[in-house]
């Protein structure tokens, strides 16, 4: 793979990021954002814009992006383009060094973003040769770092990747979930106004949102399409469900083993199915809905990938 040496190969002069394969590959690079160090699952996302989005998608929860398109940050950063309150991706790769910001709606750089939530960024890297491999071999395990002085043991760093458990039976969705119910309220962006107002019209149908580790401009689009939205936490029971009095049914996307969410999630869901209400799913919630029809979920489909059914 290209950029990717052997653990035992000399740090080229001026690297400050580095990742770290649980199996010893390496690949150095120039770090931005925050300092320190994370362990997670490695990804890509081929998005030509974006990219605040992604990295405050709660999908990307424990992982690391790979941005295939290689002008990462060139916009800047905004209080807008953001699907959370936080940022949930632990880090992110990109090809060219992230630049000022080149956008009338930019607040402040991409890099100062990262920085001020405290995720890591490593530029100069061959991003498309790590979705080669990614699509190769699967998801594999790394350690991203970042240290201005660049001083890294890559040794202890290897067996930090190596230690770490996978993704596998991790539900992470209440990590990520909201702990109360909430009335969504808010519509799409509009060039020059920013979000829309709506979604308050008793005489919408309701949709009750099961929040996995949503992305808010999905609440956005269902207020578009004309519904009325509740959102409830991931752990909300059938009976609790039910008491908003639901026209239909939607399951978010999120972060994890669906599997291991699908634990308590997928009986409440079977239950919605005998309601014969409209139910809608996607990503995380899709594959769940999956096995909640008896179907089962890949390894290397978990996550945020789609479900194969079987």
């Amino acid at each position: 793979m290209a950029d990717a040496r052997p653990l035992s190969a000399p740090q080229p002069k001026g690297a400050t990021g580095v990742v770290v394969f649980a199996d010893g590959r390496v690949v150095w690079g120039k770090g931005f954002g925050s300092e320190g160090e994370q362990v997670g699952e490695l990804c890509f996302n081929t998005a030509m814009t974006g990219y605040q989005e992604v990295m405050t998608d709660p999908s990307y929860a424990k992982q690391v992006i790979a941005f295939t398109f290689p002008h990462i940050g060139n916009v800047g950063a905004n209080d807008e383009d953001v699907e959370a309150a936080d940022a949930h991706a632990l880090g992110c790769l990109v090809r060219e060094v992230v630049t000022e910001p080149s956008n009338y709606r930019a607040n402040e750089g991409f890099a100062d973003w990262m920085r001020k939530y405290g995720r890591i960024g490593i530029s100069g890297v061959d991003t498309r040769a790590l979705t080669r491999l990614v699509r190769q071999e699967g998801p594999p395990t790394v350690v991203i770092a970042h240290n201005a002085n660049g001083e890294f043991d890559v040794e202890r760093l290897q067996k930090l990747a190596a230690d770490w458990p996978g993704l596998e039976g991790m539900d992470l969705a209440k990590d990520v979930s909201r702990l109360q119910v909430e009335r969504w309220t808010g519509g799409r962006w509009q060039w020059g106004e920013g979000y829309e107002l709506g979604g308050e019209d008793e005489s919408r149908p309701h949709v009750v949102a099961v929040d996995y580790g949503n992305k808010r401009n999905i609440f956005r689009n269902l207020v578009e399409a004309g519904a009325r939205v509740t959102v409830v936490p991931a752990t909300a029971t059938f009976d609790e469900i039910m008491a908003h009095k639901p026209d239909g049914f939607f399951l978010s996307n999120g972060p994890g083993d669906p599997a291991a969410t699908g634990e308590y999630a997928v009986p409440v869901i079977r239950q919605m199915l005998e309601t014969k209400k409209p139910l809608f799913g996607i990503c995380l919630g899709h594959q769940m809905l999956a096995l909640a029809v008896g179907g089962k979920t890949s390894k290397m489909f978990q996550g945020h990938r789609a479900p194969i059914i079987r």
